[in-house]
């Protein structure tokens, strides 16, 4: 089992930029694929980008490709969400997602198996 912590969330107006930690801890993170999810007040949460377990191949939802990237840096059991060209609707509650192998469901823009806490992002217009 892992443990998945998020960090780097804030308040920033449009059209800057954050970058979003999820540190896990327990198992290692080369083991998983690992997702990012979104909720905002009222709505459902949404899947946001995945990124393999080798880090060669990455998955966003079409709102955010060319302004999100996702990375990963197993040797510091870490992944990270770069978000640039923030906009208001990008306000949300993010969450790192842990997928099992063998399927990589969050490639699919499913949910995988482990949760964060979430962190918040806020984008002022």
């Amino acid at each position: 089992q892992v443990q998945l912590v998020e960090s780097g969330g804030g308040l920033v107006q449009a059209g800057g930029s954050l970058r979003l930690s999820c540190e896990a801890s327990g198992r290692t993170l080369s083991f998983y694929a690992m997702g990012w999810f979104r909720q905002a007040p009222g709505k459902e949460r949404e899947f946001v980008a995945a990124i393999v377990r080798s880090g060669v191949s990455t998955y966003y939802t079409d709102s955010v490709k060319g302004r999100f990237t996702i990375s990963r840096d197993n040797a510091k059991n870490t992944v990270y969400l770069q978000m640039n060209s923030l906009k208001p609707e990008d306000t949300a509650v993010y969450y790192c997602n842990a997928d099992r192998p063998p399927y990589c469901k969050v490639c699919d823009g499913r949910p995988g198996d482990y949760w964060g806490q979430g962190t918040q992002v806020t984008v002022s217009s």
